[in-house]
């Protein structure tokens, strides 16, 4: 994987986007940035517009409370995706943040096309980048189908092909207990697997981290799990594969 010199921090937030309690964070994000918020809710788009439209208006609230600019990219399919005149608006950001939803569905959408690169883009040229539970999953480059077992794995957006994401843990361990070993460890080395509570977020990369929020990170392999609490370090280190 290329690691550029010069790239902003990424996020990989378990849940909480836009609300006041995760604003530290995101300022964080956007400290020494353009105040230029840009804002994608495009893996809501399957739970139809008054979902969208909630996300819209949370992240404008986010945004005043921040003091900066929302920017909301409208974009609920591919021909949206590869709008130019979308696209264009990625340009000077501060900071570009995936909300939750649906993952499939958020990198089906954004794969391969003009909003994609131009994220990229920005984000090579500083731009901090977040994703929270959907948009954090569809970072890597497999997103697993938690609830629907019989549809299997389907393709990210490839940015952190080393890691495999899982949002919500806290909830998501409390529900599914065989999550991790049955379902999301891979074999070898080459992929690391982090769960993140809700309200928390790993803030940094690619390969190494920082906790952030009221809860904790999680280190996922199939002998067990290792906690990381805030303020502790999250090491990602990409393998031979990656």
């Amino acid at each position: 994987m290329d690691l550029v010199t010069g790239a902003g921090p990424l996020a990989l937030v378990g849940s909480g986007e836009y609300l006041p309690q995760m604003s530290v964070i995101e300022a964080g994000l956007l400290a020494g940035r353009p105040p230029r918020y840009v804002q994608l809710a495009t893996a809501a788009v399957p739970d139809g517009p008054s979902v969208v439209e909630r996300w819209h208006s949370l992240g404008a609230a986010q945004a005043a409370r921040l003091g900066v600019e929302p920017v909301v990219l409208p974009v609920n399919d591919r021909s949206d995706a590869d709008d130019p005149v979308l696209a264009a608006q990625v340009a000077g950001a501060g900071l570009i943040y995936l909300s939750g939803g649906h993952p499939a569905y958020l990198a089906g959408t954004l794969s391969g096309t003009a909003v994609w690169a131009a994220i990229v883009a920005a984000w090579r040229e500083g731009a901090a980048l977040a994703g929270c539970s959907a948009g954090a999953m569809a970072l890597t480059s497999w997103v697993p189908s938690l609830f629907q077992r019989q549809i299997g794995p389907t393709p990210g957006l490839g940015l952190l092909p080393h890691l495999r994401v899982i949002p919500h843990f806290d909830t998501f361990a409390a529900r599914i207990p065989d999550l991790v070993a049955r379902f999301l460890v891979p074999d070898g080395p080459a992929v690391t697997v982090i769960g993140v509570d809700e309200d928390t977020a790993l803030v940094g990369g690619p390969t190494e981290w920082t906790v952030q929020g009221r809860q904790s990170a999680w280190r996922l392999t199939r002998d067990g799990r290792e906690q990381f609490p805030a303020g502790t370090t999250v090491l990602t280190p990409i393998g031979p594969e990656g």
